[in-house]
Protein backbone atom coordinates (compact mmCIF):
# COMPACT_ATOMS: atom_id res chain seq x y z
CA UNK A 1 0.00 0.00 0.00
CA UNK A 2 0.97 3.32 -0.90
CA UNK A 3 0.23 6.82 1.32
CA UNK A 4 -0.42 10.08 0.13
CA UNK A 5 -0.43 13.37 1.64
CA UNK A 6 -2.84 16.51 0.94
CA UNK A 7 -1.73 19.87 0.57
CA UNK A 8 -3.28 23.17 1.36
CA UNK A 9 -2.49 26.28 -0.91
CA UNK A 10 0.77 27.30 2.00
CA UNK A 11 2.46 23.39 0.81
CA UNK A 12 0.78 22.35 4.77
CA UNK A 13 -0.70 18.64 4.80
CA UNK A 14 -4.03 18.43 5.87
CA UNK A 15 -4.45 14.83 5.70
CA UNK A 16 -2.28 11.46 4.86
CA UNK A 17 -4.18 8.90 3.60
CA UNK A 18 -4.05 5.05 2.07
CA UNK A 19 -4.38 4.80 -1.39
CA UNK A 20 -2.90 2.28 -4.49
CA UNK A 21 0.24 1.47 -4.71
CA UNK A 22 1.95 3.76 -7.66
CA UNK A 23 2.85 1.93 -10.66
CA UNK A 24 0.54 -1.06 -10.70
CA UNK A 25 -2.22 0.04 -13.51
CA UNK A 26 -0.17 3.06 -15.30
CA UNK A 27 -2.45 5.43 -13.30
CA UNK A 28 -0.63 8.47 -11.31
CA UNK A 29 -2.14 8.46 -8.89
CA UNK A 30 -0.68 11.35 -6.96
CA UNK A 31 -2.55 13.43 -9.96
CA UNK A 32 -5.46 11.22 -9.85
CA UNK A 33 -5.79 11.71 -5.53
CA UNK A 34 -5.24 15.24 -5.76
CA UNK A 35 -8.07 15.69 -9.12
CA UNK A 36 -10.92 14.47 -7.09
CA UNK A 37 -9.92 16.18 -3.91
CA UNK A 38 -8.88 19.55 -5.52
CA UNK A 39 -5.91 19.81 -4.08
CA UNK A 40 -2.07 19.26 -4.35
CA UNK A 41 -0.98 15.28 -3.79
CA UNK A 42 1.94 14.27 -2.66
CA UNK A 43 3.14 10.72 -2.05
CA UNK A 44 5.19 10.04 1.33
CA UNK A 45 6.81 6.69 2.65
CA UNK A 46 6.09 5.50 6.00
CA UNK A 47 9.23 4.00 5.59
CA UNK A 48 11.11 7.00 5.88
CA UNK A 49 12.57 8.38 8.73
CA UNK A 50 15.08 11.45 9.43
CA UNK A 51 16.07 11.21 5.51
CA UNK A 52 16.78 7.25 6.27
CA UNK A 53 14.81 4.14 4.92
CA UNK A 54 14.64 2.02 7.96
CA UNK A 55 14.70 -1.06 5.68
CA UNK A 56 17.42 -0.41 3.90
CA UNK A 57 15.87 1.11 0.72
CA UNK A 58 16.17 4.54 -0.93
CA UNK A 59 14.61 6.82 1.50
CA UNK A 60 11.67 8.98 -0.34
CA UNK A 61 10.94 12.41 0.32
CA UNK A 62 12.26 13.15 3.38
CA UNK A 63 10.19 11.81 6.57
CA UNK A 64 6.65 10.56 6.62
CA UNK A 65 4.35 13.40 6.11
CA UNK A 66 1.81 14.25 9.32
CA UNK A 67 -0.92 16.59 9.70
CA UNK A 68 0.70 20.13 10.13
CA UNK A 69 4.32 19.36 8.65
CA UNK A 70 5.04 21.08 5.28
CA UNK A 71 6.55 20.02 1.74
CA UNK A 72 9.09 21.49 0.87
CA UNK A 73 8.92 21.72 -3.22
CA UNK A 74 12.92 22.69 -3.23
CA UNK A 75 14.13 19.75 -1.35
CA UNK A 76 11.56 17.61 -2.35
CA UNK A 77 10.64 16.51 1.02
CA UNK A 78 8.50 16.47 4.08
CA UNK A 79 9.16 19.05 6.87
CA UNK A 80 8.21 18.34 10.61
CA UNK A 81 6.96 21.42 12.11
CA UNK A 82 9.17 24.41 13.25
CA UNK A 83 9.36 23.57 17.55
CA UNK A 84 11.14 27.11 17.96
CA UNK A 85 11.72 30.24 15.85
CA UNK A 86 15.72 29.77 16.65
CA UNK A 87 15.94 26.42 15.56
CA UNK A 88 17.21 25.45 12.12
CA UNK A 89 16.62 23.06 9.14
CA UNK A 90 18.80 20.52 8.65
CA UNK A 91 18.60 19.27 5.55
CA UNK A 92 19.82 15.93 6.26
CA UNK A 93 17.07 15.07 8.66
CA UNK A 94 14.23 17.30 7.37
CA UNK A 95 13.39 18.24 10.88
CA UNK A 96 14.76 21.43 12.93
CA UNK A 97 17.80 20.82 15.20
CA UNK A 98 18.16 23.56 18.18
CA UNK A 99 21.64 26.11 18.30
CA UNK A 100 22.86 24.35 20.46
CA UNK A 101 23.23 20.47 21.61
CA UNK A 102 21.38 19.12 24.25
CA UNK A 103 23.74 18.98 27.12
CA UNK A 104 22.25 15.69 28.64
CA UNK A 105 18.78 13.28 28.42
CA UNK A 106 15.61 15.25 26.97
CA UNK A 107 14.06 14.06 30.06
CA UNK A 108 16.03 16.38 32.42
CA UNK A 109 16.46 19.51 29.92
CA UNK A 110 13.55 21.60 28.14
CA UNK A 111 14.64 24.29 25.35
CA UNK A 112 14.14 28.23 26.50
CA UNK A 113 13.68 30.20 23.58
CA UNK A 114 14.11 33.72 25.31
CA UNK A 115 17.86 32.08 26.62
CA UNK A 116 17.64 30.18 23.11
CA UNK A 117 19.36 27.66 26.12
CA UNK A 118 18.93 24.98 27.57
CA UNK A 119 17.79 24.18 30.90
CA UNK A 120 17.09 21.89 33.84
CA UNK A 121 13.69 20.84 34.13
Amino acid sequence: MAHYAFLDSNNIVTEVITGVEEGTDGQDWEVKYGQMRGQTCKRTSYNTVSGQHILGGTPFRGRYAGVGYSYNETLDAFISPKPFESWVLNKSTYSYDPPSACPGDLIDYKWNEATTSWVLK
